[in-house]
């Protein structure tokens, strides 16, 4: 996989991703951008959350459940000194439907420890927690 990103000034980038779809990046104000596009750290936590969200419904698809809503949740903290990493990052899955939560949890689980190539490639301390049904949250315990 490549990537290539031209800089546009002050602090944005715009690159094409190699499978043909456009992004821009920039930088805030303060730190000399022009707020053109999302921070860097913002796509991270989204890549993140996205790739672990197709892992889901791939998996609850193939398991033949309807997933009739679906969103995630993801927050991570960073490190206060340079190069400021994200050192914990939460993930909570929302899904409703008829779905059995043993089966969800495998899902989730298939995610976790198989499928989600980004989170595998993070440096940080992950935890996993998911609401069924508008249940409680729970942690998923691995």
């Amino acid at each position: 996989m490549k990537a290539r990103l031209d800089w546009d000034g002050g602090m944005a980038f715009n690159g094409m991703t190699e499978s043909g779809h456009r992004v821009v990046l920039d930088a805030d104000a303060e730190s000399g951008g022009a707020n053109s596009g999302p921070r860097p750290t913002e796509l991270l936590l989204h890549a993140a959350a996205v790739c672990t969200g197709m892992d889901i419904v791939m998996v609850l698809s193939k398991m033949r459940l309807n997933v009739e809503e679906f969103f995630v949740d993801i927050e991570g903290r960073r490190a206060t000194e340079h190069p400021k990493r994200f050192t914990e990052i939460s993930i909570t899955y929302h899904l409703k439907g008829d779905l059995p939560e043993e089966k969800v949890v495998r899902a989730i689980k298939l995610s976790i420890e198989t499928y989600c190539s980004v989170t595998h490639s993070l440096n940080a301390t992950l935890s996993y927690h998911y609401a069924l049904n508008d249940e409680p949250i729970e942690t998923v315990v691995l």
